[in-house]
């Protein structure tokens, strides 16, 4: 859209979009490539828009078999479902392959764009090229520091310093002294939050452990001579329920005993929580960001609406998740959509 017509170029008083209340949460943790989570994906039924068909566009920075994303495209997708649109996913976690399928949308003059902000430098580019032709962009999940400054029309996700520093109160609480932070990706923003995050509030020491998310046996070998290097860490911090799986096999190769605790949330991580072997997760609702984002355009699209009146990301968490409170999301990770 022109920048002269954008939302935000207008002193308003910001409008909270009625979309949740056709939500009735199914959850939170999905991927890019990885297999369709298990379940029907209905957990969520509104009934079907009777407004003209529209094509949105959802890219993301999902690197493949990254589970995680499944859960965002299943919110995605019932969003679309109940609002009459064409959902078109894609998804490169390369930062200058993302910006390029971008561009396809644009050129394919889809409806509305909504994107994740993981090297927002590599997309700010192409998202000025949307605004410009028209098309309107909203975030999610990742680029909470960056989407105002990109000129999206809204942002749906976590405040990942936020969590990061509520994360390291809970270390200090369970008298943590000493964790390791484990970065999937380096360079991705939202990660490099977390674990900076962590290393704000935590008392104790932190350490940083990269690895490579792509390989899984490596994610755990890697892990597994960091906890045999030092003794000391008593606490195990993974940012993603795939790796926190992996690190409760790596912690028992290690053959220490070193607690974990993780952020995000899938069926398995939950299993995990109820026998003790993770002892919270930080749970962001990736199900609700992928709803929020189509249903948001939809929104825009069929009545004007925009949450947070340009000028406030919607946030969809943090939330601790931990024994005393897991069983009331175990039905929805059973499905898939939590």
């Amino acid at each position: 859209m022109d920048r002269s017509s954008h939302p935000r170029s207008r002193r308003i008083v910001p409008v909270v979009a009625a979309a949740a209340a056709a939500l009735l949460v199914a959850g939170c943790s999905s991927s890019s490539g990885g297999k369709q989570a298990e379940g029907s994906g209905n957990a969520v039924s509104a009934g079907k828009a009777g407004t003209p068909r529209m094509t949105v566009a959802m890219i993301t920075h999902a690197a493949p078999g990254d589970t995680f994303w499944d859960t965002i495209r299943k919110g995605a997708e019932a969003a679309a479902a109940k609002d009459n649109v064409k959902l078109v996913y894609a998804s490169d976690a390369n930062g200058p392959n993302q910006s390029n399928l971008v561009q396809n949308a644009i050129d394919q003059k889809v409806d509305g764009i909504a994107v994740t902000l993981a090297k927002p430098d590599a997309m700010k580019t192409v998202v000025a090229k949307a605004e410009q032709a028209g098309i309107p962009v909203v975030g999610f999940n990742t680029g909470v520091q960056d989407w105002k400054e990109q000129g999206l029309l809204e942002y749906f996700g976590q405040d990942e310093s936020i969590a990061g520093e509520a994360f390291g109160r809970r270390l200090n609480d369970a008298g943590a002294k000493h964790t390791v932070c484990v970065i999937m990706e380096q360079g991705q923003v939202a990660l490099e939050a977390r674990c900076a995050g962590v290393q704000k509030t935590f008392e104790g020491k932190t350490d940083i452990l990269y690895v490579n998310g792509t390989d899984m046996p490596s994610v755990k070998s890697t892990i597994i001579a960091k906890l045999k290097q030092d003794s000391s860490i008593d606490y195990v911090t993974t940012l993603g329920a795939p790796f926190a799986m992996a690190a409760i096999q790596s912690i028992a190769d290690a053959g220490t005993k070193t607690k974990l605790a993780t952020f995000d949330l899938n069926k398995d991580a939950v299993g995990a929580i109820k026998s003790g072997k993770i002892q919270w997760a930080v749970d962001q609702q990736p199900y609700l960001q992928g709803y929020l984002s189509i249903d948001s355009l939809w929104l825009y699209k069929t009545n004007g609406n925009y949450s947070g009146g340009g000028e406030a990301p919607v946030l969809t968490g943090p939330a601790f998740v931990d024994r005393s409170n897991v069983d009331k999301v175990a039905q929805f990770a059973a499905k898939g959509t939590r």
